[in-house]
Formats: C-alpha cells, sequence, structure tokens
C-alpha cells in the first residue's frame, strides 16, 4: 500500500509473501557483493524459511548495480533496486524498507561487518514478542583507536541532547516487525538520522551485544568529514540544545563586552581620557564577531532543514526495481569474477 505521508512511492505488485526480509544498501561494494551473497544463502538456507534480499544499489559507479540486476534476474529470493542517483544511505536504506514484504525485516550493511549468522538470534527475540531487536557492539574490529572513542563520545554526547534514548554503540544492524516498518514509514521527513528514528518509533525493544568484525572486502566509503556530518545531522535532528547553547553563548559574550565598556568608562573617569587598549579592543572584536557567525551558522542550520522540508522533496527515485518470478529455477551461477557481468 501506497504511504500517505510519502506518496511518491510507487505501488506494489502482486509478491510472494516472505517471512523474512533483508535490505541492504550497496554503494561501490562490487569487491565484496559475491562474498556477501554467498555468506547470506549459507546461513539463511537452513533456517528452512522464506526469505528476500532487497539490495538498493544508491548509485554506484563501479559497476555494484549491474551485478546485483544479474543476480536478480538469476536468483527469485534476490529484489535488486537501483536509485537514480546517489541519494545517501539513510535514503537508500529508506528505499528497502519501502520496498520489503517480509513479516520481519533485517537491516544489514554489504561490508560484512555484521555477522549475518546472527540472524538466527534476532529471530528468536522476534518471535518472543520484540518488534524491534536492536545489535550493539561490545568491540569494534579493524577500526582505529579514534574512530572508536569518537563513536564512544558521540553516542553518549547525543543521548544527553536529545529527549528520546538513542541505544548508545548500536547501529543500523537490527531486526524490526512489520509493524515497526510500518510506523517507519509514517515519518515524512527528508533530513533522516535512521538510527534516531528507530529509537522513536519505540515498540518492544531487545537488545543483543555481538563482536562487530573486519570488512570482508572493498573500502570503508566513510572520512572524517562524512562521519562529522553524519555526527551533526544526528544532534540537529533530535535536540534544539545548540540553538540553546548558541543562546547562552551570545548572552555570555554580551555580558563580556558590557563588562569591558564599564571597565573602559571607569578607567577614563579615574585616570583620564588615554588612548590604548587597541590589541584587547581588536580580541574583543574578534570574539564578539566570532561568536555572532557561529550563532548565525547554528541557526541556519535548522532554518535550511526547515527549507528543505518545505520542499516536499520525495527521499529518494527509483531507477528500476529488478525481481525473477519464484517459480523461475534458482540454479543458475554467476561467474566468480563480478567485472564479468554483461553490460546494460
Amino acid at each position: 500500500m501506497r504511504s500517505e505521508s510519502r506518496p511518491w512511492l510507487p505501488e506494489p505488485g502482486p509478491t510472494d509473501h516472505v517471512a523474512l526480509s533483508i535490505v541492504i544498501p550497496v554503494y561501490n561494494e562490487l569487491a565484496v557483493l559475491p562474498l556477501l551473497h554467498d555468506r547470506l544463502t549459507r546461513v539463511l538456507a537452513p533456517l528452512g524459511i522464506s526469505y528476500e534480499l532487497v539490495l538498493v544499489d544508491d548509485g554506484s559507479r563501479d559497476g555494484s548495480g549491474l551485478y546485483l540486476v544479474e543476480l536478480a534476474a538469476r536468483y527469485p529470493e534476490i529484489k535488486a533496486a537501483r536509485l537514480s542517483r546517489n541519494f545517501g544511505k539513510e535514503a537508500a536504506l529508506t528505499a528497502g524498507l519501502d520496498l520489503s514484504v517480509g513479516d520481519a525485516v533485517v537491516v544489514l550493511d554489504a561490508d560484512l561487518q555484521d555477522p549475518p549468522e546472527l540472524i538466527e538470534h534476532m529471530l528468536a527475540a522476534f518471535h518472543a514478542g520484540s518488534d524491534i531487536v536492536s545489535m550493539k557492539r561490545r568491540s569494534r574490529a579493524g577500526e582505529s583507536w579514534h574512530k572508536r572513542l569518537s563513536a564512544h563520545l558521540f553516542y553518549r554526547l547525543l543521548n544527553r541532547l536529545s529527549h528520546i534514548e538513542i541505544p548508545a554503540d548500536t547501529g543500523d544492524f537490527r531486526l524490526m516487525s512489520r509493524r515497526a516498518v510500518h510506523a517507519m514509514q509514517q515519518l515524512p521527513e527528508r533530513n533522516r538520522y535512521m538510527k534516531g528514528l528507530f529509537a522513536w518509533v519505540g515498540l518492544p525493544t531487545h537488545v543483543i551485544e555481538y563482536d562487530r568484525e573486519e570488512r570482508a572486502a572493498g573500502n570503508t566509503k566513510w572520512n572524517v568529514l562524512g562521519l562529522f556530518g553524519l555526527a551533526f545531522e544526528g544532534i540537529t535532528s533530535f535536540s534544539i540544545a545548540p540553538l540553546r547553547w548558541a543562546t547562552g553563548l551570545g548572552l555570555m559574550a554580551a555580558l563580556i563586552g558590557f563588562s569591558f565598556g564599564l571597565w573602559i568608562v571607569m578607567g577614563a573617569l579615574i585616570h583620564g581620557n588615554e588612548v590604548g587598549g587597541y590589541p584587547s579592543l581588536i580580541a574583543v572584536i574578534t570574539f564578539l564577531g566570532g561568536v555572532q557567525l557561529l550563532s548565525i551558522g547554528v541557526v541556519g542550520e535548522y532554518v535550511g532543514k526547515t527549507y528543505f522540508e518545505a520542499k516536499q522533496r520525495p527521499l529518494y527515485v527509483l531507477r528500476d526495481v529488478v525481481q525473477s518470478p519464484r517459480a523461475a529455477s534458482a540454479t543458475a551461477t554467476l561467474p566468480e569474477d563480478p567485472s564479468h557481468a554483461p553490460a546494460p
């Protein structure tokens, strides 16, 4: 059914019901995709349940999209969706949730740092009555100490600022019931911080701790600026504390300026009007100017969010969705080298 809050969603076609959907956003992950498919197949086949793999290509430039289309053409349990361009991981993840049809939906990164073998335990918690199963990272293999430290501090800072509790050390790896997915689809905002939205939904939640593995293949797509931007997005999406900080900083600067002016007036009355204090005057002007620019920037961030929300643009644009009929044969195999994928 098309969501009333997001009317651009495509009308779903006839599809078989499945017990489990696994949503995987993909961006330039060609090196790891064969490993991903093989490992998921080995994990899911023994479970004896119907499932689908919803792989969303977020405008990859390394041939990942073509490889996903080839996979979907050969394996009916794979649903390959290609976005028209790179919209970002949050949009690709949203598209995957919108296209999923399973009773339970697992969100998984393509890099295999989050072990698919834990899906069986997640399903056990789901069948025990949990609508959301959050996976909390106990350790993070293959990551530098400063990245682990910054992540640790960010989650705790966000929880101090936000009015809702966002689980610390918990990424996108989680399971959601169909009820939780429907709740997510009712959230209309365009600036999406998915970890916060998952927490906002609420519903009965179970937490499982696990050890995160190293990336199976390929390179990370995140850099320092990207991670900083995501952190700032999370803070400004779930807290107005930066606006209050700007107000407090402006008040402090005003008090310092008033005190400095009073000191100058008293000095002139007592000692006469001497010319001096040029360095301190420049320092105060620079300080006040910096405070003003910082405050304007923080306010501008929130105004900009309002501006983009008012445009009501869709979160993403689908280029195509490829899935073979369930009755089709699934015995065909792919070449081991994904670079052999046929041209469009």
